[in-house]
């Protein structure tokens, strides 16, 4: 399946139990001798009454991750048309919370993705010793690369994210910035790089650099921490559109102690069968 170009491999094991290694993983990722794939998305049966049920997430590299918006979108298109379920709205338990995800009648899917955060805490990133401002009393920190300061925001849609102001989306550094930022030990978990150009108030491009899978057509998070942070540094307002190399994603968002809701496609590309070395 894919949710504009950021494809994924959906596993049902609501029948019998999850139980894949990170190389099995890594198999199934690959473009060259497995399927293909930027992450792998696990249907588990729910493990409490909050949610209809479990939904987990594993990088093209094997690592299990914290949220995928994306993916979200395609879980939900998957387990209905897949007769788990018979309803449109459902609620999905990830490994930071619960979200709620709804199938909209004309084919796009609304995810509500949680709050956002902007604590450092909540990522985790340490910025001891790097250079720091506010714009609008919101917090920008920077790092040196290639002898100049890079100013960027932080978020956590229950994933870590860094967002980079920039103004020209195609020139933007995304595959050396986004490695270096990505590893840099400021983050001790590692942590996915956006790239926003603001257009209009309404309208920005994006590109991102994932963590554990490189730069995707599409992430559904970077897209929501790049509209969450434009909002709060004034270049943005809700309702915002993205566009990304892999199609173009709905954002709205009302501010503290709202949840970000992001809207966009669904789509299966095949159903098949693999033998797992």
């Amino acid at each position: 399946m894919h949710g504009a170009g950021n494809d994924f491999v959906v596993l049902d094991c609501t029948k019998e139990p999850f139980s894949l290694t990170s190389q099995q993983l890594r198999f199934l990722a690959d473009r060259h001798f497995g399927v293909g794939a930027d992450q792998i998305l696990v249907v588990e049966p729910a493990d409490s009454h909050e949610a209809d049920f479990k939904y987990r997430i594993f990088n093209a590299d094997g690592g299990e991750v914290e949220q995928c918006g994306n993916g979200a979108r395609c879980f939900v298109k998957f387990v209905y048309n897949n007769g788990l379920t018979d309803k449109k709205r459902i609620r999905a338990k990830t490994m930071k919370g619960v979200i709620e995800l709804e199938l909209k009648g004309d084919g796009m899917v609304r995810v509500s993705m949680g709050i956002p955060s902007f604590e450092p805490s909540s990522l985790p990133f340490n910025p001891q010793g790097l250079p720091s401002r506010e714009i609008r009393g919101f917090k920008q920190w920077a790092v040196r690369y290639k002898g100049e300061l890079v100013w960027f925001s932080i978020c956590s849609m229950g994933n870590p994210h860094v967002r980079i102001i920039t103004e020209d989306i195609e020139s933007a550094p995304v595959g050396e910035l986004g490695p270096f930022i990505e590893n840099h030990p400021a983050f001790p978990r590692r942590v996915n790089v956006g790239f926003i150009q603001p257009i209009t108030e309404h309208e920005a491009n994006v590109r991102v650099w994932e963590r554990g899978a490189g730069e995707t057509l599409a992430c559904g998070t970077g897209n929501c921490a790049a509209a969450a942070t434009s909002i709060e540094l004034g270049v943005l307002s809700s309702p915002i559109l993205t566009h990304n190399r892999g199609g173009d994603l709905r954002l709205a968002w009302e501010g503290e102690g709202e949840d970000v809701e992001l809207f966009g496609p669904a789509v299966t590309v095949f159903d098949s069968e693999i033998e797992i070395p």
